[in-house]
């Protein structure tokens, strides 16, 4: 059998944060929901959506706010840019990141709205 057929989907995503408490708090204004940890040397700990996507949090990222080095610094890195979350609603979903106190910082025309997570991971939230 080849390769390309033992590739089933998405199993998770990893995300290096700084302080685990923080980030469930921001991905649970998502509509993520702890699953399990943290775990190991690492602090590993997952939340899952009620779509079936799960991240994994990996807590060493050693300071708060250093920057994003794949999108904050003039020279680019190799590495994943950012998640892409499917939304439906791009007006809807403004006015609740804006109650939210979640900062847009950018759009793609009418179809897509960017978020940072507090460690400044990059979140699209797409409707297309």
């Amino acid at each position: 059998m080849s390769l390309a057929n033992l590739v089933s989907g998405l199993a998770h995503i990893g995300i290096r944060v700084h302080d685990a408490a923080r980030s469930r708090a921001f991905y649970e204004m998502l509509g993520f929901k702890h699953a399990w940890g943290p775990y190991g040397p690492d602090h590993v700990a997952s939340m899952v959506h009620p779509s079936g996507l799960d991240i994994n949090f990996i807590v060493n990222a050693p300071e708060p706010t250093e920057p994003n080095i794949l999108m904050d610094v003039p020279r680019k890195h190799a590495g994943f840019t950012h998640i892409a979350l499917k939304i439906s609603d791009i007006a809807a979903t403004e006015a609740a990141l804006s109650a939210a106190g979640i900062a847009i910082s950018g759009r793609r025309g009418a179809v897509a709205l960017f978020v940072r997570d507090p460690d400044g991971n990059v979140i699209e939230l797409a409707s297309d």
